[in-house]
């Protein structure tokens, strides 16, 4: 019976102090199942909840309003290694929110109301491995240097959004990437989506469901087809032909010419001009000293 009432005593003792743990540091409405997990999935939040525990390590923010997160979020919560926002209201990542000295190596920002992904985005965080960008629906642009320097990210979530092309660099740059997701997105199979075609069908195995899901729209027509009915030599006359940044340049260095041949002229002529001047007041005043 004694060991009984000394564990019970024990016990007592230990409640309080996990009850202070628990409830003190842990954010107003959010739960806090252990030390290190602070949950505020679903709480109507429009904004980062206040007294997050610095030594926080799983932050689960989805399903609320939260618009934005300050630059310096994981500089002051460097020991998180994952990071739910997903289902939130962000329209933009401020450059410089993550640092190649953060530890995340999980973040989900899928179904937000993201429009592009800027070089920069994600600064070199080298300690990244899954990153979510699914089903942001007006998500139609992103760098081709978005993900430079993500060294260890293995996984990648790009799935329905409103992407029409995507520069086969913004891929290549990651050397440890072993599952993309690309589909549901309004791909346009011109000439700019050349590359990423090529570059789909030599990594076939790291999409989830090879390319059977996905579909690219005809430009001629608008006309929805599979890319697996598509080939290599669906795309041969763009070897042979121009293009809009071509097109560009061309013209660009055309009127570039063109100014510089215009002032170059224009200065020949002045020059010309004021040595004519010159010459005839040289002339006249040897005419005046001799008479």
């Amino acid at each position: 019976m004694l060991p009984c009432v000394c564990w019970l005593q024990l016990l007592l003792v230990l409640l309080p102090c996990a009850s202070v743990h628990g409830g003190e540091n842990c954010p107003a409405s959010c739960l806090c199942p252990d030390p290190h997990t602070v949950d505020c999935s679903g709480r109507g939040l429009t904004r980062l909840p206040d007294a997050i525990p610095l030594d926080v390590r799983r932050l689960l923010l989805s399903d609320n309003w939260i618009p934005r997160i300050p630059a310096d979020f994981l500089v002051l919560y460097s020991d998180l290694v994952y990071l739910d926002l997903r289902n939130n209201s962000l329209s933009r990542i401020e450059p410089g929110t993550l640092s190649p000295s953060s530890r995340l190596v999980f973040l989900d920002l899928g179904s937000n109301n993201l429009t592009e992904i800027p070089k920069g985005t994600f600064g070199e965080s080298r300690s990244l491995i899954k990153l979510r960008l699914g089903n942001n629906p007006h998500l139609s642009r992103v760098n081709e240097d978005a993900f430079l320097g993500l060294t260890s990210l293995r996984e990648l979530e790009l799935e329905r959004n409103a992407l029409s092309g995507l520069k086969v660099g913004a891929l290549s740059q990651l050397p440890s990437l072993r599952v993309v997701r690309l589909e549901g997105n309004p791909w346009i199979c011109n000439c700019n989506f050349a590359n990423l075609f090529a570059w789909l069908m030599a990594n076939r195995h790291k999409l989830p469901n090879g390319v059977e899901g996905m579909e690219c729209s005809l430009p001629t027509d608008g006309r929805r087809v599979a890319l697996s009915q598509l080939s290599q030599d669906s795309f041969r006359e763009c070897q042979a032909s121009l293009t809009l940044t071509d097109f560009l340049i061309i013209i660009f260095s055309g009127i570039s010419v063109s100014v510089a041949a215009i002032m170059a002229s224009f200065f020949l002529a002045s020059t010309v001009h004021c040595f004519q001047r010159w010459s005839k007041g040289v002339k006249g005043d040897e005419e005046e000293n001799e008479e």
